[in-house]
């Protein structure tokens, strides 16, 4: 992925996550609890695979673009995170969000890009 396209999609994203993106949005933590209906979005829009990786709170989901780990959410953190790239599926990922909120962020990401 050109970095580019990288910054295109990170900035859709903070323009369009909320509190029904995510009903653990905060205005100064707008990544937080926004990982799993991150990377489905991700997903639909750039392919690639799904990973996960165990933390504290439970199940941290990022995206694997070519070979390469693209986590849109990490500035939810304080802590860095010790990666695992434990393969995962959409399906997975949906159990930490749901369809209102997946449509919408969705619907954002694609008239911010």
């Amino acid at each position: 992925m050109r970095k580019s396209t990288f910054i295109k999609i990170q900035e859709a994203l903070l323009k369009s996550w909320s509190i029904h993106t995510s009903s653990k949005w905060t205005k100064d933590n707008p990544a937080k609890g926004q990982c799993g209906v991150t990377a489905l979005v991700v997903n639909d829009i750039l392919g690639g695979r799904i990973r996960k990786t165990a933390l504290n709170d439970g199940w941290h989901f990022y995206n694997q673009i070519n070979g390469i780990r693209y986590d849109f959410t990490v500035s939810q953190f304080n802590e860095s995170i010790r990666y695992r790239d434990v393969p995962s599926n959409r399906e997975e990922a949906f159990l930490d969000t749901n369809q209102k909120q997946y449509d919408l962020l969705r619907h954002r990401v694609k008239i911010h890009l």
